[in-house]
């Protein structure tokens, strides 16, 4: 399977999905609180999407995925289920959204505080969070996928962080996973060089502790093996001619 070149037309088509999926996390912000439970999270999430948005959840279904969003507490790395355990003081948690819009996906994932967290979680979040960005900046035609890895890697290692290897960033468009991976370590120059007009997500994931992952029963639900915690931040990123554009960029980044 190859990448797939979006045309204009598709190209807008994502801009509004990307924008539509920024707005859920705007949404959802001030209801990230502690005492609130993760499936009162996706049931707000979802009634905003179906019934606000008029969009679709995306993860719902799909592959047996029982919920609307991902909810990832602490040392859980990513596909967190939602569930009825509320939230504490010093939690820190990934919300991954994904929407479809008139046939196109737009997905994005935040991390949040619940009250005061530990210097060393901000830490992590913060790196996490500068990892994604080093990663973007690397984005315009000619430069290739070894490029974002490369530059991710660099900065994570330099803060004394490992980078989860079983999961990485995706090409997205009609499908909710296209080629390419987007792998979040790896060398310079290598894989393949980016053209205008693709789409994918870079999505980092960097553990406080070892780089090795447990998965629960549920399938689902990765986990730091040390039960180190583990921050992720997404965005969607369409090459350009001249570089790159974020499509789920939300109102507080810009």
């Amino acid at each position: 399977m190859s990448i797939i070149i979006k045309t204009a037309d598709e190209i807008n088509k994502m801009r509004v999905a990307g924008k539509l999926a920024a707005e859920v996390l705007e949404m959802i912000e001030p209801h990230v609180v502690a005492g609130v439970t993760t499936n009162e999270l996706n049931d707000l999430c979802h009634d905003y999407i179906v019934n606000v948005q008029q969009t679709i959840p995306a993860p719902l279904n799909y592959r047996g995925f029982p919920k609307s969003i991902c909810t990832s507490v602490n040392d859980t790395i990513c596909h967190g289920i939602p569930n009825d355990k509320p939230l504490k003081n010093g939690n820190i948690i990934n919300i991954d959204i994904t929407i479809i819009k008139d046939g196109y996906h737009g997905d994005t994932s935040k991390m949040f505080c619940i009250g005061a967290v530990t210097p060393f979680a901000k830490r992590l979040i913060q790196v996490t969070y500068e990892a994604l960005f080093l990663g973007i900046e690397q984005v315009k035609p000619g430069t290739t996928l070894g490029d974002i890895g490369y530059a991710i890697q660099t900065h994570a290692h330099k803060h004394h962080y490992s980078i989860v290897q079983e999961f990485c960033g995706h090409g997205v468009g009609k499908e909710f996973h296209e080629e390419p991976h987007v792998m979040h370590y790896g060398k310079a120059g290598a894989g393949a060089a980016l053209e205008a007009g693709m789409i994918f997500t870079i999505e980092p994931m960097l553990n406080q502790g070892k780089r090795h992952v447990k998965m629960l029963k549920d399938g689902w639900t990765a986990k730091t093996k040390d039960r180190s915690l583990s921050a992720q931040w997404e965005h969607t990123i369409l090459v350009t001619d001249t570089g790159y554009e974020i499509l789920t960029l939300r109102a507080e980044e810009l």
